[in-house]
C-alpha cells in the first residue's frame, strides 16, 4: 500500500494485523458508539463495530532520502508485556527487501517515540548482541522524548525497550537527538505533538502543493479524530493527548491533507460545520 504527497511516496510495510480485542487501549470505543461512525466502514472497523488496526512502518522516499518512520515489534525481544511480542520470527526485513527497502538502503530511521512497539526494528540480534539493523542510517530520535526514557523510566518492561532497541543506537554513535520542531528535510517538518508521551513528535510532509500528515500516536485510530476526548490508556498525559488531538486536526481541517496514523489506514480530513470526517482512500 502506498499514497504520494507532491514527490514524496509513502509505503507503508505492516508487521502485525489485528481487528478487534483494542478495548483495553480505547476504552470508549465500544462497538455501539463505533457503528454510529458509518465511515469507519469496512476500511476502519468491520460491520460489527470492531475496530481494525495494525503495527507497521512507513518508507517514506523524498528526492534525497530514503527514511523509514517507527520500526514496529523487531524480532527476539524479550519482557514485553504483551506475551506475542516475545521472541517473535517475523519476515519482516525479508518483506522490506522484497518491497525495494533493502536495510542498506535506508539512509534515515524516524522513530515519533520510543514505545515498544515503534522501536523494535532498530535493532537485531547478532551473535548475542544488539545491533543496528539498519547499518547505513542515522537515527533521528526526539531528545525530549530520549532524556526521558533515559532517565525516568524504572519498570522492567521500560528498561528491557531502552535497553534493547533504543540504547544500543546511542552506543554505536548512530543516534541523533533533535528538537521536535526539526527540519529532516526540504519536505519534512516535524512538529511537537506531546500526550501520548513526553516527546512525542509528527511528521508534517509538503510536496507540490500537496500536503501530509504522519500522526504516529496522536491517534491509535481514525475514530479518535471523530472523537476528540478518546484518549488511549496508553498516552502518559491523557489530556495533553485530546488538546494536542484538538490542536493538531482542527490546523489541517480546512486543508485537504493525506493522513496516516502510527495503527491505521489514510483518508482526508475535510471540515463539515463544526465537526470532522474521515474520508477512506480504500
Amino acid at each position: 500500500m502506498h499514497w504520494n504527497v507532491g514527490k514524496v511516496k509513502i509505503t507503508k510495510i505492516v508487521e502485525l494485523e489485528t481487528v478487534g480485542s483494542t478495548r483495553f487501549i480505547l476504552p470508549l470505543a465500544t462497538n455501539e458508539e463505533i457503528q454510529k461512525l458509518p465511515w469507519l466502514i469496512p476500511h476502519f472497523a468491520n460491520e460489527e463495530g470492531r475496530l481494525k488496526m495494525s503495527i507497521h512502518s512507513l518508507l517514506v522516499e523524498t528526492p534525497s532520502r530514503r527514511i523509514i518512520v517507527d520500526t514496529g515489534l523487531g524480532n527476539d525481544k524479550q519482557g514485553r508485556n504483551v506475551p506475542t511480542w516475545n521472541n517473535r520470527k517475523d519476515p519482516f526485513l525479508d518483506t522490506l527487501t522484497a518491497t525495494g527497502f533493502a536495510p542498506d538502503s535506508i539512509d534515515t530511521v524516524l522513530c515519533t517515540h520510543l514505545h515498544v512497539d515503534h522501536v523494535g526494528w532498530n535493532t537485531k540480534l547478532v551473535g548475542g548482541e544488539w545491533v543496528p539493523t539498519f547499518a547505513n542510517a542515522r537515527y533521528v530520535f526526539g531528545r525530549t522524548e530520549f532524556e526521558h526514557w533515559r532517565d525516568h523510566s524504572d519498570e522492567p518492561d521500560k528498561k528491557a525497550v531502552f535497553g534493547d532497541s533504543v540504547k544500543p543506537i546511542a552506543d554505536a554513535g548512530k543516534a541523533d537527538l533533535v528538537p521536535s520542531d526539526h527540519r529532516l528535510s526540504d519536505e519534512i517538518t516535524l512538529i511537537p505533538t506531546p500526550g501520548h508521551s513526553p516527546g512525542h513528535m509528527s511528521l508534517h510532509i509538503k510536496s507540490d502543493g500537496e500536503e501530509g500528515l504522519l500522526t504516529g500516536d496522536v491517534a491509535h485510530h481514525p475514530c479518535q479524530m471523530a472523537h476528540l476526548d478518546w484518549s488511549s490508556t496508553a498516552d502518559s498525559d491523557p489530556k495533553a493527548s485530546a488538546e494536542t488531538r484538538r490542536e493538531l486536526f482542527g490546523r489541517f481541517a480546512d486543508t485537504p491533507t493525506l493522513v496516516i496514523g502510527g495503527h491505521f489506514n489514510a483518508g482526508h480530513i475535510k471540515r463539515e460545520g463544526a465537526s470532522f470526517k474521515f474520508i477512506a482512500l480504500g
